[in-house]
């Protein structure tokens, strides 16, 4: 069973940063994909970032430029670096890996304040 946890979430400025972790019970140098999703108050869950497993990135492009993912296969941990942050970045943030099926940690909230 894969466990994801996030954390690093809570209340900032407008123009600073934050580093968001997801920390996953295993390898996940097993999973072909790890992503960020984010979630606002009354939206849909949006895709953020992806690293494939060949350390290829995407980003969406609301967060191209200001976001970095990346991750550590030796402490087993996922990313995501957030500057310039913005109040429209205000959500929560998930942890997404697949391998085989789709899993999600339980998401971090991020709020940004002008």
């Amino acid at each position: 069973q894969v466990q994801l946890v996030e954390s690093g979430g809570g209340l900032v400025q407008a123009g600073e940063s934050r580093r968001l972790s997801c920390a996953a019970s295993g390898s996940i140098s097993r999973f072909n994909a790890m992503s960020w999703y984010r979630q606002a108050p009354g939206r849909q869950r949006e895709w953020v970032a992806t690293i494939t497993r060949g350390d290829t990135t995407a980003y969406a492009d609301s967060v191209k430029g200001r976001f970095t993912i990346s991750r550590d296969n030796a402490k087993n941990t996922l990313y995501l670096q957030m500057n310039s942050l913005k109040p429209e970045d205000t959500a929560v943030y998930y942890c997404n890996a697949v391998q085989m099926g789709v899993y999600w940690g339980q998401g971090t909230q991020v709020t940004v304040s002008s």
